[in-house]
């Protein structure tokens, strides 16, 4: 940066009135020099005002004071206006400057090059580069390097002209003018940018020939940010670093800041030790970026021993060292240590946007305390402190946590009244936020109304769309992204294609991920395997999964789930124990996939071993899934009662999705006195839960008991109760084909149900015989015959089957409930009578009928 000295030079008009006449100043002369009247001291007195105020600081005064001489029509000297000029750029002030140089205009007086620098400089600082370039054209012969340096500077402190500023710097070469310290400082600084950096380098040769490197401190820091900043290059920034004879706090804090921010935070821990041995006392800028790195490691006890340390330096009740260790427990401490952040929240001594937005982000941060997060914001308000994007784009992350929408459009409506709806990381969130309560007409709103979107923004509406079930508009959208689209992209229109078993969507996807330059990582292989498994290709799955050179919990927790879901019992828990050899700690997500596979092939014993190891070997407490994962394993094996004792041994109280599960089992066992009990303990805890009603309907059903089925479809009606709807869907030329049970609406509804009315027939030539016991109605033994007919299911595998007639590939169905078993046993003939594997996802799992068998084995 160019320095101006603001000190007076010693030639400006002395303190006290003298008979010296004054330089620049008007005198009469048919006046005595003895004697002089009280009137003509004025002029005088005023410039002696002028000059102390501008001592004093009193910039607006000292202005005054100019005003109040060129009303009288006296006019200060140029050394006054040259004082006038500095201090008002080094206060920033650059209104008050512009009326300087209006008053020094019509004083009629000839600036100096001294006055027309300050005066480049002046205009340059506020962005009017154009009346700068007029000043400095204007200048002929009176340019020096402080001219020059000027308005190089001018132009490397405004965006986009580089270019200009070295254009600048050649010319000034060629006009035989060596450039000094605060030139090589703004020409180096305008190479700070990937396109400039080229220009930078070989400046960087005429800095070493010079030799400026080892004699100035501001040269090298500029070296370290054009190297850091033009091309991520913190090796050369650190031999520049390295080179520096001379370094004060500034230079070693902006190395540690700079490691720090580009992930290098160990390093920055390092550089920061170095520095104490060194003699170098670090300031609040130091420490604020050393805690940050050990915020980034996750850190607990140096930050805390830098905390100390800030403490002792008396920096604790800085703004800048505050919001830094705010982050750091946010981030570090376990649940957020929320009386940690408060207390170093009150520590501050004064408060600005800055401080609020890091406690109310470290509460978002901390989890489960988004309220506390909101009320923080209210009281930040109420002290008539404004947020910025920041600060709002924190209380929407927690109002979408909240999954509450009403505090949320306030929020948005006051973010509008600020004029910040549209900017882009308050426009995210709100995305994020509205499509979580389920509203993507206003997600998709925040999207549109943005001022730029940028990847972030697509992503986040891509993996709105893909979380709601809508993953053709996601793929629409995939069109208008012009930016190369990173992993998060690719995951999330994986994520949207594995949500609806669109494998076609997803194989799309993974060439496109395929042909892009992106470096294959784990985000993308994990969701590879994850699409490519719930969508019913367990063998393309298992092929990403062998073909990743490295793997981590989340990429065998996938594989051993997938396994699990296609009935690959024995396979899961293979891989589980290559997992466990590979040195890989499960978690327990991965525990839920084991004992969901022992639970889908029977497996108690094992079951209950890896059960019991979770906490003996691995350290895992068992949490609610957990357990229902066991009660599955022993309700499907037909350990009811013991699934029963289990559930009364179990350390906390039982929640409905446990009790749920216990009861479809009962259905399946058709233990009626059991079922009743265990929907009495459901509804006790959620009297309007509608599944708990309908597996007890169900289970009285599959008894026959009538009457009791018809008392409680009037209770449901009562509480407004309603049975989710039976829906299969199948994927057919990149479009998804929903189903409902006795669906005609499809526009071949007519070629569906022909086919299917031929399928039934062939397969009861086969052997089939329909089973009306899993028509849950009182009704005639043909008419339970036409109900199985119109199952959703058969009507979306006769759809698969006129719509890929002539393909070997599978056809795919998808269900929300769990398949019916006279559909189960239909399959396994329509796989023989049409030579097709048919795959189908149930709520629990999949099916794979091949050659008139299917993979679960007739258990599920």
């Amino acid at each position: 940066m160019i320095s101006f000295s603001v000190s007076p030079p010693t030639n400006v008009l002395p303190l006290r009135p003298s008979s010296a006449a004054v330089p620049g100043e008007k005198h009469s002369s048919n006046l005595s020099s003895s004697f002089k009247p009280a009137a003509d001291f004025q002029p005088l007195q005023l410039k002696t005002a002028l000059l102390r105020q501008l001592d004093a600081g009193n910039l607006h005064k000292a202005v005054s004071t100019l005003d109040t001489m060129a009303q009288q029509g006296n006019y200060p000297d140029l050394a006054a206006y040259s004082l006038l000029l500095k201090s008002c750029i080094r206060s920033h002030n650059f209104q008050l400057g512009r009326t300087v140089h209006e008053n020094l205009s019509r004083s009629g007086i000839e600036p100096n090059s001294v006055i027309l620098n300050s005066l480049i400089s002046l205009y340059a600082k506020s962005g009017d580069l154009e009346r700068a370039d007029s000043i400095f054209g204007s200048m002929g012969g009176k340019r020096d390097v402080v001219s020059w340096s000027a308005m190089i500077s001018g132009y490397a402190n405004n965006n986009g002209m580089g270019f200009e500023a070295i254009a600048a710097f050649v010319e000034m070469l060629e006009s035989g003018i060596f450039p000094n310290d605060y030139c090589y400082s703004a020409v180096i600084r305008a190479c700070s940018s990937k396109e400039m950096l080229p220009f930078g380098e070989v400046i960087f040769g005429s800095v070493l020939k010079t030799g400026y490197l080892g004699s100035d401190v501001c040269v090298g820091c500029a070296l370290i940010d054009m190297f850091v900043k033009g091309g991520k290059d913190l090796e050369s920034a650190y031999q520049v670093f390295d080179k520096m004879p001379e370094r004060n706090v500034v230079t070693w804090t902006l190395m540690i800041t700079r490691f720090q921010q580009l992930g290098c935070p160990r390093e920055a821990i390092e550089l920061f030790i170095s520095m104490v041995s060194n003699g170098c006392v670090p300031d609040r800028f130091t420490h604020s970026g050393v805690i940050s790195a050990c915020a980034e490691l996750g850190f607990l006890s140096p930050g805390q021993q830098f905390h100390a340390w800030v403490i002792k330096s008396g920096l604790a009740s800085d703004v800048c060292v505050g919001c830094s260790l705010i982050d750091m427990y946010a981030k570090c401490s376990p649940n957020g240590a929320l009386n940690v952040l408060k207390e170093v929240f009150d520590r501050i001594q004064d408060h600005n946007v800055m401080s609020w937005t890091a406690i109310i982000t470290g509460y978002v941060q901390s989890g489960a305390h988004d309220m506390e997060a909101i009320e923080l914001f209210l009281e930040m308000v109420q002290t008539r402190i404004t947020p910025n994007q920041y600060t709002l784009s924190a209380v929407l992350k927690a109002c979408a946590s909240l999954s509450n929408p009403l505090i949320g459009e306030q929020v948005h409506s006051y973010a509008m009244k600020l004029g910040l709806s549209a900017v882009d990381c308050v426009g995210n969130s709100l995305i994020t936020m509205y499509a979580r309560s389920g509203n993507m007409e206003h997600a998709r709103k925040a999207f549109d109304v943005l001022f730029v979107k940028n990847l972030v923004s697509y992503n986040a509406m891509v993996d709105a769309y893909s979380k709601s079930s809508n993953s053709e508009q996601a793929f629409e959208l995939l069109h208008e992204i012009e930016t190369e689209i990173d992993s998060f992209t690719f995951a999330s229109l994986l994520s949207g294609a594995s949500s609806i078993g669109a494998i076609s969507k997803g194989e799309q996807i993974h060439a496109r991920i395929l042909k892009s330059s992106l470096e294959p990582c784990l985000h993308v292989s994990n969701a590879l395997i994850s699409m490519y498994s719930t969508c019913g290709s367990i063998d393309s799955a298992s092929q990403v999964f062998n073909s990743m050179a490295d793997r981590n919990v989340i990429s065998w927790t996938s594989m051993v789930t997938g396994f699990a879901k296609h009935g690959l019992a024995a396979r899961a828990l293979e891989t589980f124990d290559e997992m466990v050899k590979a040195g890989v700690k499960p978690n327990d997500v991965t525990y839920i996939a084991v004992l969901s596979a022992c639970s889908h092939a029977g497996l108690v014993s094992e079951g209950w071993s890896h059960f019991e190891s979770m906490k003996t070997q691995h350290g895992i407490n068992p949490r609610m899934d957990h357990y229902a994962c066991m009660v599955d394993l022993l309700g499907r094996s037909g350990h009811l009662n013991e699934a029963m004792e289990f559930i009364n041994t179990m350390p906390f109280k039982p929640d409905p999705l446990v009790l749920r599960t216990l009861l479809g089992a009962c259905q399946v066992h058709k233990s009626t006195d059991l079922g009743k009990n265990v929907a009495d303990m459901i509804i006790e805890q959620d009297p309007d839960d509608p599944a708990a009603y309908v597996l007890l309907s169900n289970l009285y059903a599959t008894a026959g008991q009538w009457d009791k089925v018809a008392e409680i479809r009037k209770q449901m009606k009562q509480r407004n109760l309603a049975k989710e709807a039976g829906c299969s869907w199948v994927e057919a030329d990149n479009l998804i084909h929903k189903f409902h049970v006795g669906d005609t609406s499809h526009k071949q509804a007519f070629e569906i149900h022909e086919e299917l009315n031929t399928l039934v027939n062939e397969i009861k030539e086969m052997g089939y015989v329909p089973n009306t016991d899993f028509v849950l109605h009182d009704v005639g033994e043909e008419e339970k015959e036409k109900y199985l007919l119109q199952h959703s299911e058969k009507i979306a595998v006769a759809f698969g089957f006129i719509g890929s007639v002539g393909s070997s590939k599978p056809v795919r169905v998808f269900k929300n409930l769990r398949i019916c078993g006279d559909c189960h046993a239909a399959f396994k003939y329509f796989s023989v009578a049409r030579a097709r594997e048919i795959v189908v996802r149930d709520s629990n799992r999949f099916h794979h009928f091949k050659n008139g068998s299917c993979s679960c084995n007739d258990y599920w």
